[in-house]
């Protein structure tokens, strides 16, 4: 939760960033990606060093790290130092998915695995919902700067609850002929597909994420108190269907996963498509809502599925490929809005954009095989 905080409220602040640094949309998508790139490339050498020193301790420096470059983010004296704190700061988060998501796999035998990773993958929703109506008001009254102070502040809180609950910390860490490899000729071919999938469904989330609230308060006019129950509607969503995505999956899919994860990616089009054409703020809000569920039954079905059909030793690993294709579209998304709103000096053009990637996931399930 704590870790999706800190996305959402630079989601919130962009519009107040481009504003006390004089720049425009495209720019202000480069800030948003910059922590995605860093993010994104951190996640295959997060999923090893996982496997590599343990779930507890990859948790505990993770943890630590963004809470620093949460609050140097409030310090940020240039675009140009933000842009590079941001960076860092996806560095710094990139291991806490491996290291979490194996931490479930230690906890939990197989027929649970489903539904517990589906259960963690709902907080980053809940955090992303909650956020808004702690920070709103700390950026309303204070500004945004402090807002990231406040944040790093409950990180810190948070890290020491964590080390003095999660005792003891040391875990065996493997070396010699044990240590992890990974073994990329032999990798399960529906891992690549969920790589596509997981990129196509991001470039929407992330941009949706990023530049929502910035499309409120620009083009709508929506005022900053609006934002407060505006924004976490379709994270609230998203959250219910994460929650919910690994009983769907284990219940009503069970032997058939590939079929929840495809009609999912297929409503993510069709409601893509009706938010493309929605002219007025209801239909736009009511299309969100609607996108952020189905396409998180899908997101999150991704990683219930996999966490069926990996092996235990590389888990870290190999959750870290199927991570990196969902955070490569978050680094995507964000930017591409920002160039298409710039560019073509309408947000119509940059969720036709979206459009095109929902049909790309769409069209991917087409390849994900029975076995």
């Amino acid at each position: 939760m704590l870790l999706f905080a800190d996305r959402t409220v630079m989601n919130i602040s962009l519009a107040y960033v481009g504003r006390d640094f004089h720049v425009g949309a495209a720019a202000l998508g480069a800030t948003a990606s910059a922590f995605f790139l860093g993010y994104t490339l951190m996640q295959i050498p997060g999923g090893y060093l996982t496997d590599r020193f343990g779930s507890k301790r990859l948790i505990i420096v993770s943890l630590l790290a963004w809470s620093v470059l949460t609050m140097v983010t409030g310090w940020a004296w240039s675009l140009a130092a933000l842009v590079a704190i941001r960076f860092l700061f996806g560095i710094a988060e990139g291991p806490y998915p491996a290291a979490a998501l194996k931490r479930i796999s230690e906890n939990y035998g197989k027929d649970e695995k489903s539904q517990a990773t589906s259960a963690l993958i709902s907080s980053n929703y809940a955090g992303a919902a909650v956020a808004p109506l702690l920070i709103v008001p700390i950026i309303a009254s204070a500004g945004w700067r402090n807002a990231f102070v406040w944040l790093g502040v409950i990180g810190l809180v948070v890290l020491v609850a964590y080390y003095l609950v999660e005792r003891p910390i040391k875990q065996a860490a493997t070396s010699g002929a044990q240590r992890p490899k990974i073994e990329w000729r032999n990798i399960d071919s529906r891992v690549w597909v969920f790589v596509v999938i997981g990129l196509a469904l991001n470039i929407i989330t992330k941009g949706l994420e990023t530049w929502m609230p910035v499309y409120f308060l620009q083009a709508r006019g929506i005022n900053l108190k609006n934002l407060t129950w505006l924004v976490p509607l379709p994270v609230i969503s998203g959250g219910i269907a994460a929650l919910i995505s690994g009983f769907v999956m284990v219940h009503w899919f069970k032997g058939r996963e590939r079929w929840m994860i495809s009609i999912a990616s297929f409503l993510t089009l069709v409601f893509m498509f009706g938010l493309f054409k929605s002219s007025s703020l209801v239909a736009v809000v009511i299309f969100d809502v609607l996108i952020y569920f189905v396409k998180s039954l899908a997101f999150t079905g991704i990683f219930s599925f996999t966490a069926q059909i990996l092996s235990e030793q590389t888990y870290g690993s190999s959750i870290g490929i199927v991570n990196f294709g969902g955070q490569l579209g978050g680094f995507i998304g964000p930017l591409l809005i920002g160039w298409l709103v710039q560019f073509a000096g309408s947000y119509s053009a940059a969720f036709l954009g979206l459009v095109i990637s929902a049909l790309v996931a769409a069209v991917a399930c087409l390849f994900i095989r029975k076995k």
